[in-house]
Parts: C-alpha cells; sequence; structure tokens
C-alpha cells in the first residue's frame, strides 16, 4: 500500500458517531448480514460479488442493506458478538433497520458521501472515517 501523494478527504454525513481506520471493502452489491458467516466474517450469500471474502474488521462501503428486520438485525449482532462486524459503514442507501442496529451496536454509520469517494476509492485503500465530525480520509492506496 503506498500513500496518496496528497490526502484525499470526503464530506460525508454522520449517522451513528464513531472513528475507524482500516481497509476499505467495497461492495457493487448490497448487504444482508445474515448471510454472513458469524464465525469468520465471510459472505456466504451465493451470488454475491463478496462471496467468501471477509467483513470482518473493514470499512464496509455497500449500497444498502437487504432483508428483514430479523435477518439484518441478527445477522450484524451474531458477526459483533464474535469479533467479526465491519469496522464501520458506508451506506449509499440506509434504511432503518441497517441505521438502528449500527447506532445500537456502536458500528460508525455514514451515508450522503461526496460522489468523488465511489470513483478514487477500492477495496484494499486505508481510510479513516470519522462520522462524528462528517470526514473519510483516504491515507493510503491499495
Amino acid at each position: 500500500m503506498t500513500a496518496p501523494e496528497a490526502a484525499e478527504t470526503f464530506a460525508c454525513h454522520k449517522i451513528s458517531g464513531g472513528v475507524a481506520a482500516g481497509e476499505v471493502l467495497f461492495s457493487q452489491d448490497d448487504i444482508c448480514f445474515y448471510l454472513c458467516d458469524p464465525e469468520t466474517g465471510k459472505v456466504i450469500e451465493d451470488g454475491h460479488c463478496l462471496h467468501g471474502v471477509s467483513v470482518s474488521g473493514k470499512i464496509l462501503v455497500f449500497p444498502s442493506g437487504k432483508g428483514s428486520s430479523v435477518v439484518q438485525t441478527d445477522g450484524l449482532y451474531q458477526l459483533a458478538m464474535r469479533g467479526n462486524a465491519p469496522k464501520a459503514v458506508v451506506v449509499q442507501h440506509p434504511d432503518t433497520v441497517l441505521v438502528a442496529t449500527c447506532i445500537i451496536l456502536d458500528v460508525p454509520m455514514v451515508d450522503r458521501v461526496e460522489a468523488a469517494f465511489y470513483e478514487r476509492v477500492k477495496t484494499g485503500d486505508a481510510v479513516q472515517l470519522d462520522a462524528s465530525s462528517g470526514v473519510i480520509q483516504l491515507i493510503g492506496r491499495a
């Protein structure tokens, strides 16, 4: 991983406060946390773009959650109880259940990120997300 020539900063909107730094995991597909193995954090949904990849400890960037309230909440809860939840989530289209779950589990969550973020950041990049201040900083390139 190399540092960018000049750190890039992107504005975002806080949903669930907190600060997290780590590696980006970018999903083009919506995520149902119930279809992640709680023991490994790996996505087990057949046909998902992240099938077999772990969300554990990542700054997870994805369009939206999917599934009923029970499976979304329980899925993320099971990941968190085993230490395999994402460090933070960046979601384009937040839903009420996912928002409530992140708040309850103290997972930093943001939306309304500048469009340039989605053009520049990719899986493996290092970012620092400060949900409380509404800022995501790209600190290293994969």
